[in-house]
């Protein structure tokens, strides 16, 4: 099947531009140096024929995402781990959840991470009150790969700081976010790709986060036919960093579309 993934945001933490901050990436006039929080959206048509909508990660910016991309429906939500720029959006899933059928509007996480989102947003996993607008949604812990309307979801471990989060691999295309190491059993599980998106905050190296020279030494061992770059910070302006990047590896930047087979 083809499917389209659609980045929703590429943006580092405190995205770009970051408050405060008078540096040249963020007074840029380039818009593809305006980053919000990363997640990103794949679509694509069912065995039915019926289209499908999956998102990974809700960030602090979904609203605006949600509202530049025109997205009226999602059918479920994965989580990579449960750090703030990439949970905080789940109240703005309210006006998607009240169309989703049937049921509620799942949301996969690890267990582990289904503790946290239960009990940080616990005035929805926990309302006791009849009245007011609460998302409808539905924890699903993550045991293995993920069976959604004839598309496989695989679950990849890769490791951020000393904590093991996920990435996700659908198809010919893998997305990885907030790593700074990548297992070598994760390596194995990404040959083959069409497009793989990695970490790559920056040039200078961070106990979190992956660098622009590890992550070209990952598309190196992995050998996708395309590479994109995500979770970009202010140090990163995307013109020039993409002049000295290879010609099949890109910066990633909101609003950016690529099809692929699911």
């Amino acid at each position: 099947m083809r499917a389209t993934l659609t980045v929703l945001g590429s943006g580092t933490s405190m995205g770009v531009p970051t408050i405060g901050c008078d540096c040249a990436v963020c007074r840029s006039s380039d818009p593809h140096d305006r980053r919000t929080r990363p997640s990103v959206m794949i679509s694509y048509r069912d065995p039915n024929d019926n289209a499908r909508q999956v998102m990974i990660d809700s960030t602090p910016d979904f609203r605006e995402q949600a509202l530049r991309e025109n997205i009226t429906y999602l059918d479920a939500v994965l989580y990579t781990h449960t750090h703030a720029d990439h949970i905080l959006g789940i109240d703005d899933l309210r006006p998607l959840t009240y169309r989703h059928k049937p049921g509620k509007m799942p949301l996969y996480a690890t267990p582990r991470n289904c503790d946290f989102l239960r009990s940080m947003f616990r005035y929805i996993f926990e309302a006791t009150y009849k009245f007011g607008g609460l998302p409808l949604v539905d924890l699903i812990p993550i045991e293995g790969a993920i069976e959604m309307f004839g598309a496989r979801f695989e679950p990849l471990t890769v490791i951020h700081g000393e904590t093991p989060i996920l990435g996700f691999r659908f198809g010919s295309a893998a997305y990885l976010t907030d790593h700074s190491e990548v297992p070598g059993e994760t390596l194995e599980k990404m040959r083959g790709l069409d497009i793989l998106f990695l970490d790559a905050l920056r040039y200078k190296p961070h106990p979190t986060h992956s660098t622009v020279e590890q992550s070209l030494k990952i598309v190196d061992a992995v050998q996708p036919k395309r590479a994109f770059f995500t979770h970009i910070c202010h140090d990163l302006a995307h013109e020039a960093t993409n002049a000295a990047l290879p010609p099949e590896v890109r910066l990633a930047f909101d609003g950016m579309k690529l099809e692929f087979e699911i």
